[in-house]
């Protein structure tokens, strides 16, 4: 009622100073008199059947809940087909003098290697519950319909692959074209929790707040390194410790279990993620932000079991960072009839830490059958008790060094998973979303995606934060000039001189993925 006073008396004080003559004061006191005679709408009670006004918002912040009023319960189920293709450059490291590549004996990473492509298609699953007002529980599941991967020429290196692939003397990593099997299968499981700290559907005068964690679990068999086109008498997908590749323990240095693997498709990882978003809705626009951190630990059964060892420098996946900033666009939407559209333009940018990850090269380098590659290396070395100064100066050979392999010590196989240097990638894109009915909607999307350049095969040969002796130093030792050493750490059992060497690293350039989505989500 007093916002109705209010208005008749605005109107009459704005009727007079307009016109400045009691003709009009006349009008403006005669409208008041109607205003005064209609109903006071604004005080009426609000229909249990009104539609709202905000009482959702935007995607990314809208979480489904229980026990509100009028809504007990809310079950959102989401369906939806992802496809990515993912092209990259793969170069190497050299010092070879010639127009494109190096002068005066500098190293660079120009010597062109690969052109690689990768294509996956997605069938995805979500399910929303609502727990309690703004608190929901959901569960995702990524089935991969297929994912694929291949090496081919880039601008002649399929000629001289003996030199861009090149090992130890006479050694060649790999040839070209790799074609890498087929994988599919489920990726992970996701639970999560998803909570509105705040809800401008509750008050207009603060913005929407989500907080969530999810965890994501292994269901299905870890990947492992294969070709598609083994030489005669090998496996697509041997084990690390099958050296020959042949599927059968042949050698005395081969693992016990040699038996073929399946190609596998999940990360052999468990993650959990972190994630908080925050938006505010301005009549037809809904700018928001947030954050993302995804932290994975690999586990023992997986091939990070293999290189889990204590002076590794990097055996751990890489920690992934996100942050995320978009506007959604309303341009239309009939809240009478829950129906209305959507369009959201988002740019999300990530930092990848250093990390041991399945890279580009996974396949290829994992099922080399280069000795380099293929051959044990052991955890650690030993005091060599042979050693003497004078008689390695008469001659014995076996006497000179003061460490040696300790072959009691776990032997290390390499697996095709690489320490990857850090990178930061961006992303962009836009996809529209179609409310169609009260329970029911669609999106529709496209995105695309660079990746910085960045190095394969980072790993060290010295591990500087194990000092323990000169026996066990390997040759990560400095000797001085009245014959004492000083250690400067211990050996690193995952470094392969082939790959991990200055002049011999692998670096990914030019990556980029367009991606395409869609989904549907029924709401009960």
């Amino acid at each position: 009622m007093h916002g109705r006073r209010y208005c008749e008396g605005h109107l009459a004080r704005v009727a007079i100073s307009l016109a400045g003559g009691p003709a009009f004061a006349s009008l403006a006191v005669a409208a008041a008199a109607v205003l005064s005679a209609l109903p006071a709408a604004a005080d009426e009670p609000r229909s249990a059947t009104e539609p709202r006004l905000m009482m959702e918002t935007g995607e990314l912040t809208s979480v489904v809940d229980a026990f509100d009023e009028g809504d007990t319960f809310d079950l959102n189920f989401s369906f939806g087909f992802e496809h990515a293709s993912k092209s990259a450059k793969i170069r190497r490291e050299t010092s070879i003098a010639g127009p494109g590549l190096s002068t005066g004996g500098y190293t660079s990473n120009l010597l062109n290697v690969a052109s690689y492509s990768e294509a996956t298609s997605k069938f995805n699953m979500r399910l929303d519950v609502g727990l309690y007002r703004d608190l929901a529980l959901y569960l995702r599941m990524p089935l991969i319909l297929n994912h694929s991967r291949e090496l081919t020429d880039l601008d002649g290196s399929e000629g001289h692959q003996s030199v861009a692939l090149a090992g130890a003397p006479g050694e060649q990593l790999f040839s070209l074209p790799f074609t890498s099997p087929n994988r599919s299968g489920i990726e992970y499981l996701a639970v999560g929790l998803d909570v509105n700290i705040m809800n401008q559907a509750r008050d207009r005068t603060k913005p929407t707040w989500l907080f969530g964690v999810e965890g994501r679990f292994p269901v299905s068999e870890p990947m492992h390194a294969c070709t598609e086109s083994p030489r005669s008498g090998q496996v697509k997908c041997a084990a690390p410790g099958d050296i020959d590749r042949s599927g059968a323990s042949n050698g005395e240095f081969e693992a016990a279990k040699v038996d073929q693997r399946d190609p596998g498709v999940s990360r052999g990882t468990i993650g959990l993620e972190v994630h908080t978003f925050l938006s505010k809705r301005v009549k037809y626009v809904e700018p928001y932000g947030g954050f993302k951190a995804l932290f994975e630990f690999q586990q023992e059964s997986s091939d990070y079991g293999l290189t889990d060892l204590k002076t590794s420098l990097v055996n751990h996946p890489p920690l992934v960072g996100s942050v995320l900033l978009g506007v959604m666009i309303i341009p239309w939407e009939n809240r009478e009839k829950f129906t209305g559209l959507t369009f959201d333009l988002r740019f999300t940018g990530e930092y990848h830490s250093e990390g041991r990850d399945y890279s580009e090269l996974f396949d290829a380098l994992g099922s080399s059958d280069a000795p380099t590659l293929r051959q044990p290396q052991w955890a650690s070395f030993r005091e060599n008790e042979a050693y003497s100064v004078a008689s390695c100066r008469s001659g014995d050979a076996r006497a000179c060094a003061p460490s040696v392999i300790d072959e009691g010590s776990q032997r290390t196989y390499f697996t095709g998973l690489s320490d990857i240097q850090p990178y930061g990638s961006y992303r962009g894109s836009a996809s529209v979303t179609w409310r169609a009915a009260e329970l029911v909607k669609f999106q529709l999307g496209v995105g695309f995606r660079h990746d910085q350049g960045h190095g394969i095969g980072g790993d060290q040969p010295c591990n500087s934060q194990y000092k323990d002796s000169v026996g066990a130093a390997g040759p990560c030792r400095r000797q001085h000039d009245d014959g004492s050493f000083t250690v400067t750490g211990s050996p690193n059992p995952n470094y392969r001189p082939t790959i991990n060497a200055i002049g011999r690293r692998f670096y990914v350039n030019d990556s980029n993925t367009f991606d395409l989505f869609a989904s549907g989500t029924f709401m009960f």
